[in-house]
């Protein structure tokens, strides 16, 4: 639960993210964070995270100050059986707002620093050159398919064709191949980027998505 409600800011966007995995909506104060969360949601390593966890005492020169309330609390899940997942403490910036305003940050992030350390956490700041890449281009564009609900009989006959297929295919190819008509292409494309978004399709998704991408099926694993 976040320690501080986020206000009504006129100088940034201000909203809710919806996170499936947190099973609740999130607040962000900016967009960069809103871009942040996106990432993670997409992150199968990242079991949860939260916004405005916790509340860092801070002294400055001597004196108390108002605590510091960092931007974002991440839970990764453990790589191994017998190991606990990394806690990530984080806040979020502009690289531009990092240097103009060093002084003012440099003592709540050593003070954040502490206490991330004290509890056996890291401590990260997310800047805009991590967060905006292809990658988040890429997430954003797959977000808008993740949540629909395409015909199951397209989804099979995308994964048969691909089951059958020797190697990757383009997405251009695919269509090709599953569309006879123009009209077919209008649900079959969505059926083709929901596969993907659910990560039963796999591709680089470190390069901007074209009709020339290449597309794997990703095997399904059996107990």
């Amino acid at each position: 639960m976040p320690v501080r409600k986020i206000p009504k800011n006129y100088l940034s966007v201000t909203g809710t993210f919806s996170s499936a995995k947190n099973g609740k909506p999130l607040g962000y104060e900016s967009l960069l964070e809103r871009d942040l969360m996106i990432l993670l949601e997409f992150d199968d390593t990242v079991e949860r995270f939260e916004e405005q966890p916790v509340k860092v005492p801070l002294v400055v020169n001597g004196k108390k100050r108002k605590p510091y309330v960092p931007d974002i609390l991440i839970h990764y899940l453990p790589t191994t059986t017998s190991e606990v997942g990394r806690v990530v403490l984080g806040e979020v910036k502009e690289t531009k707002d990092l240097k103009k305003n060093k002084a003012k940050y440099t003592p709540k992030f050593e003070a954040a620093f502490r206490y991330a350390e004290e509890r056996g956490w890291e401590w990260h700041i997310f800047t805009d050159k991590e967060i905006r890449t292809f990658y988040l281009d890429n997430l954003k564009f797959l977000r808008e398919y993740h949540n629909s609900t395409p015909d199951p009989a397209l989804l099979l006959e995308v994964i048969n064709y691909m089951n059958n297929a020797r190697g990757p295919v383009t997405v251009d190819s695919l269509l090709q191949k599953l569309c006879p008509s123009e009209d077919r292409i209008l649900h079959m494309a969505p059926a083709i980027w929901y596969l993907v978004a659910i990560k039963r399709i796999t591709v680089n998704l470190h390069k901007p998505l074209t009709m020339k991408s290449k597309l794997s099926l990703q095997k399904e694993v059996r107990p």
